[in-house]
């Protein structure tokens, strides 16, 4: 039995609103922005939380020294979308049944099939 339905999920950045702006746009959730913090936050429910960190240093994937990675399901027409919205595809793609892109502060995440 889970302990919590929605788990808080916390992502550090440079720029909170930027990367709610982002992750808001691509997931069609509401975004709220205050001081050193974003959230965006579904319908029903789930959040997503970024913290403002003044010393940011962007994760290198695929190397494991600064690992922060997330995967978010799908491909083939939200490649084009992720980057329209301001991702980056990697230059490192490892598999054929997922890709790997970076979000506007260098964070990595996973569009996957399955």
């Amino acid at each position: 039995m889970a302990i919590a339905r929605f788990p808080s999920i916390v992502i550090d950045c440079p720029d909170p609103s930027a990367i709610a702006a982002f992750y808001g746009a691509m997931l069609d959730w509401k975004v709220e922005v205050s001081p050193g913090w974003a959230e965006v936050r579904a319908d029903y429910g789930q959040c997503i939380s970024f913290q403002q960190v003044e010393a940011y240093t962007p994760p290198k994937w695929p190397a494991q020294e600064v690992p922060q990675q997330m995967h978010l399901d799908d491909l083939d027409d939200a490649e084009a979308a992720v980057l329209d919205l301001g991702a980056t595809k990697h230059e490192h793609q490892p598999g054929t049944s997922f890709r790997v892109f970076l979000d506007p502060a260098g964070h990595p995440f996973c569009l996957c099939v399955d």
